[in-house]
């Protein structure tokens, strides 16, 4: 098992005031041997970088797709915006939020998150001026999951504990499309072409809706417990989702996929009576997979190989994300410990 530099048990403890001997490396600058003569693999100031700041429990976070800045949302109904380079400064606080903020999206252009919360809102933010710019307010209960879509008109989905998912256009007001189930929805993605939704809830199975037809046109179905995560493939072809069931899935979404479309299964990580959304994601070349664990510890494994590549301690929580950096090898992890790193693999 590859660890962070140190290699210990503890290795992430090397966080806290950054040692001299660290070498400051500009972005995009050719990579020097750290303090222990080792490569240094990415342009983070130091190997670790520990984000303090959020009074409670960090539920999601994303980088923007430059890698330039990461989002986080919080049970502190707020949403802080850090720097990755440099010493990782929170310059922007997203505030609005009435309860806590359960998931956050870029939209695909860097220049807006939408969040989701158990306030029963979604809403839209501009990132250069961190002004509220739409809010959503026709769920009737706790906003779990959004996505935008990836490309099209500037749609998003989400699900909530009131058994809709709902469809929204950014240029319109109030909603454009129900989808109505008999259960809690957890989970939400689009497809790639954005003409279907992905939901998952508590049923634990994963429904395909066709947005043309507004009905479910295939099921899902190997989870043995509540689905509480899901996120397409960087190509669009697969799924992955997480359950409580302790398993992550990933699914054949390709139109003519064979009739069992679950072609791989990654245990290891865990979930525990505090039933958090624990998220899951792709690495960008679709390579690695990550979910978050209750056992606070950051899992990702290979995607041919199915091994857990890394197993890494350093939260004192459950970690309820893990995100790959959009184009280094970095890793950033949010947790209930209200802590938030970045390290490099």
């Amino acid at each position: 098992m590859q660890g962070f530099p140190g290699e210990s048990e503890h290795a992430l403890s090397v966080v806290g005031p950054r040692p001299m001997e660290w070498s400051t490396v500009p972005y995009n600058a050719p990579r020097v041997p750290g303090p222990n003569g080792k490569q240094r693999t990415s342009s983070l100031e130091s190997p670790i970088m520990l984000l303090t700041g959020h009074q409670s429990a960090v539920y999601t976070m994303k980088f923007n797709p430059t890698g330039s800045v990461v989002a986080s949302g919080s049970h502190d109904k707020e949403i802080f915006l850090w720097n990755v380079h440099g010493d990782c400064k929170n310059f922007m606080v997203l505030k609005g939020h009435k309860n806590a903020v359960l998931d956050l999206h870029w939209t695909s252009d860097g220049t807006q998150i939408v969040s989701a919360s158990s306030d029963k809102t979604l809403r839209l933010w501009d990132t250069e001026t961190g002004k509220q710019i739409k809010k959503m307010v026709e769920h009737l209960s706790y906003v779990n999951s959004c996505c935008p879509s990836r490309r099209g008109p500037p749609l998003v989905v989400s699900g909530s504990d009131d058994g809709t998912a709902r469809l929204w256009d950014m240029r319109q007001r109030g909603s454009i499309q129900t989808f109505p189930d008999k259960y809690q929805i957890t989970a939400v993605s689009f497809s790639d072409a954005s003409d279907k939704i992905y939901t998952g809830g508590i049923d634990n199975d994963v429904k395909v809706w066709d947005l043309r037809k507004g009905e479910v046109t295939m099921t899902l179905q190997g989870h043995q417990d509540m689905i509480t995560s899901m996120q397409l493939s960087p190509d669009g072809s697969y799924l992955l989702t997480n359950g409580m069931d302790c398993k992550l899935c990933i699914w054949d979404m390709r139109p003519y996929a064979p009739q069992n479309r679950c072609v791989k299964i990654f245990e290891g990580h865990q979930h525990n009576f505090e039933k958090n959304l624990l998220k899951c994601g792709w690495s960008p070349d679709g390579s690695k997979v990550t979910a978050g664990s209750s056992d606070r510890m950051v899992y990702i494994w290979d995607t041919t190989s199915r091994r857990i590549l890394y197993k890494l301690p350093g939260h004192n929580g459950s970690v309820n994300e893990c995100v790959f950096h959009p184009s280094e090898p970095i890793v950033g992890s949010c947790s209930s410990d209200k802590q938030i790193y970045l390290g490099e693999i």
